[in-house]
């Protein structure tokens, strides 16, 4: 059992509950061996009138009960396992972890002495599992069991019918065992239910005539009892059985299906060690199918490190996978990345007081462009655009009056791109539109251009659209 149960069995009060957890086993046992004696003695024995049939009918029970009690047996039997020292934290190095000033100064103690370590699960916070109680790190997929007082390796749960934790090194019994007393339940529920009908439709005592039901009354009850419990226990194993065989197929726990383990890259993941269905079931039963059915230990691995998803798909983990493209955060001022506004774009307008792009040279891609009224226009501009700007030393704009106004953009940089809103154009004192320089958030050492607000207008009253 557990690596400190023998400590705990020196007091009295260890002693007792050592002698209570054993009461579960205990009953299942004793219902075990009395379902043998109403089976064999009461059914098969006392109440067969045909040979044949009562052989065949022990034979095919026995073997249900050979293979149940043997996976039951071992199930029980089967120790926890024990944590190697090599994963025991040194009594120097636990004083300093318990010592330590914040949870930062903890995690850098424990992951500098799991460097060395298979370990890719992680707390929530990111640290190392670390066992407060054992004082070791925490192998992949193990935890600490109250009851076995220990770490316990691919802990699955603590199961008190078997007085043991379902672990790395019994999960292949446990299923089995839920299994084998599925079939062996159901055998004696079929085999039992001829008999069972007659007890309802004859209730005369001993063989009539036409070969009802034979036997004392306290035998007719035990074949009584004995289809019932068999069903009671069929119908809570099925589920069971069914909810472990899913559990094996996906490669997950039951304390892994409540609560995803946490991967160092890739955080929460609880199909973090699905490897595909038939390498689930090879991990756990293994690779020879001479020996799936039969208790005896084939599972992979040695139940400190597991393969995980991410090493059968060569893919790379999410975290890297988002880390290759690159930085995506945006100031929430900055609203989408092409909604900044950049050192003065030179702006033309023609005499019908549409705004032009400014002059480019030739196959370079601008990458915005104001649409014209005349849509065979801007599909032709569209196709002829080129790629960037050559910004000009100076800037004429042209305005509605006839007037012109000027500006130097010589210092403006040309990786720089502008989006002009001319619906929230700023006003002066006079009442012309004014364009200011700014790049996300700041104001750059731009020019500023002033011109009536009328001449960045379309003949129709409508602004152009960027």
């Amino acid at each position: 059992m557990g690596n400190d149960d023998h400590r705990r069995r020196k007091t009295p009060c260890g002693f007792c509950m050592a002698v209570f957890k054993w009461i579960p086993v205990v009953f299942i046992t004793a219902v075990i061996a009395w379902s043998y004696y109403a089976y064999v003695v009461e059914l098969c024995i006392r109440n067969s009138e045909n040979l044949v049939g009562m052989i065949l009918m022990l034979f095919f029970y026995h073997i249900a009960l050979i293979l149940f009690m043997w996976s039951y047996w071992r199930t029980i039997m089967t120790s926890v396992g024990r944590v190697p020292d090599q994963w025991r934290i040194p009594d120097e190095e636990v004083t300093r972890l318990f010592r330590a000033d914040n949870p930062e100064t903890q995690k850098r103690i424990l992951n500098s002495f799991a460097r060395s370590l298979p370990v890719t699960n992680r707390t929530m916070n990111g640290s190392v599992r670390f066992c407060e109680k054992c004082k070791i790190i925490k192998p992949d997929r193990a935890h600490h069991c109250s009851v076995c007082n220990s770490c316990v390796l691919k802990m699955d749960h603590h199961c008190p019918w078997v007085n043991n934790c379902v672990n790395f090194y019994n999960y292949k019994f446990f299923v089995l065992f839920l299994g084998y007393a599925l079939i062996y339940c159901l055998y004696v529920a079929f085999t039992t239910l001829h008999d069972f009908v007659q007890f309802w439709k004859y209730e005369n005592n001993g063989y009539s005539e036409q070969g009802q039901l034979n036997g004392s009354g306290v035998g007719r009850f035990h074949i009584l009892f004995l289809f019932f419990i068999s069903i009671m226990f069929a119908i809570s194993l099925v589920s069971l059985f069914g909810y472990h065989i899913y559990l094996v197929l996906v490669n997950r726990t039951t304390l892994e299906s409540f609560r995803a383990p946490v991967f160092r890259v890739g955080g929460p993941d609880k199909n973090g060690f699905n490897l595909g269905r038939y390498a689930n079931f090879c991990e756990v039963f293994g690779d020879d199918w001479q020996y799936w059915p039969l208790p005896i230990f084939t599972s992979r691995g040695d139940g400190f490190s597991y393969p995980t998803s991410t090493d059968q798909s060569g893919e790379a983990p999410p975290a890297q996978r988002y880390a290759a493209m690159g930085d995506t955060t945006t100031n929430r001022l900055d609203g989408n990345p092409t909604d900044k506004l950049i050192d003065a774009i030179p702006l033309v307008t023609t005499p019908n007081n549409h705004v032009q792009p400014p002059q480019l040279q030739p196959q370079q891609q601008h990458p915005h462009q104001v649409r014209s009224q005349n849509q065979a226009q801007a599909q032709s501009q569209r196709q002829a655009r080129p790629k960037s700007l050559n910004l000009q030393p100076a800037l004429e704009l042209p305005l509605a009056n006839g007037q012109s106004s000027s500006c130097n953009t010589a210092a403006v940089p040309s990786s720089q791109v502008v989006v002009v809103n001319f619906s929230t154009l700023p006003e002066d004192a006079n009442g012309d539109a004014v364009i200011i320089d700014m790049v996300g958030d700041h104001s750059g050492a731009a020019a500023v251009v002033a011109a009536p607000k009328d001449a960045f207008r379309q003949p129709n009253g409508d602004v152009p659209l960027n």
